[in-house]
């Protein structure tokens, strides 16, 4: 890599990360809805049902960027990270119909997280490794945050991921990431059949096992525990802030993959120095 101040690199992953989020947004968007006609398609398939003719839903690489409601094509200048949504006014420039926050709110989130990936990692292999992890999380939640779905097309290869990772090793060894991956799998998946057996109901779906599972290959066993932990305190303060602040009702479904993937990254990024300053506060180094 090219020898560069550290400051550099991090401005330019920040710029790169938002770039990035602007392709994320679409991944949120236009991944489920195609999830969704080909679920339809093979249903009507299996049942010997006519296919209705619908729509087919919008790609997600070739297909251009356009307005969701007016439909028309935006312009390199209406594709600006987060800077086209403050300059239009969060308003579509051809229609006036308003733009969700979700798309600034995505880019700088992306921006941000890559700036404190590439200033934590350095600009190398564990660097862009770890950029990947991360945009590969904002769109989990934000498509589990939607639609209340964790997608195989991306849980899966971020497991695969992990697990070759380790051949290197890059983060952890090989017997770690498999058991981390393992025990994730199966912690979450315990968890749900004893909920179920008890109350009749699905307290998660099987994404959240295999989203753990794939943080168990990149971080190994070890990880796990403080990833649960962190991610049911997460869970408890944005729900219960959800209840009181917007009377959220409390028999509603809360998807919880974003948890899990926030937890996970703080772990990724800070897990060593958080073990410490618990170590440090409860006396036990």
């Amino acid at each position: 890599m090219p020898d560069l101040p550290l400051i550099v690199w991090i401005a330019f992953a920040g710029v790169l990360g938002m770039l990035v989020g602007s392709f994320l947004n679409v991944v949120i968007l236009r991944l489920p809805e195609r999830m969704a006609a080909g679920w339809r398609q093979e249903a009507s398939e299996m049942l010997e049902l006519e296919v209705e003719v619908t729509p087919t839903p919008p790609g997600i690489v070739r297909e251009p960027s356009h307005c969701p409601q007016c439909k028309h094509r935006l312009s390199a200048l209406d594709n600006i990270p987060l800077f086209s949504w403050l300059l239009l006014r969060g308003h579509c420039r051809y229609c006036q119909a308003r733009i969700s926050i979700q798309y600034p709110l995505v880019e700088l989130l992306s921006g941000m997280l890559s700036a404190v990936i590439v200033w934590k990692f350095g600009p190398s292999w564990i660097g862009l490794a770890g950029l990947f992890l991360t945009w590969t999380l904002i769109a989990l939640s934000g498509i589990d945050f939607r639609t209340q779905l964790l997608p195989d097309q991306l849980t899966l290869p971020l497991l695969w991921l992990g697990l070759l990772l380790a051949l290197l090793p890059m983060f952890v060894t090989a017997p770690a990431s498999i058991i981390g991956a393992a025990i994730g799998y199966l912690s979450l998946w315990s968890v749900y059949w004893v909920f179920k057996l008890l109350t009749g109901k699905e307290g998660m779906g099987y994404g959240d096992f295999k989203l753990l599972a794939a943080l168990g290959a990149w971080m190994g066993p070890i990880s796990l525990l403080p990833i649960i932990l962190l991610s049911s305190l997460i869970g408890a303060l944005i729900g219960g802030g959800l209840i009181v602040l917007r009377r959220h009702q409390r028999e509603l479904p809360m998807p919880f993959g974003p948890f899990i993937a926030a937890a996970g990254w703080v772990w990724f990024v800070a897990g060593p120095g958080l073990l410490q300053g618990y170590m440090h506060l409860t006396g036990l180094r």
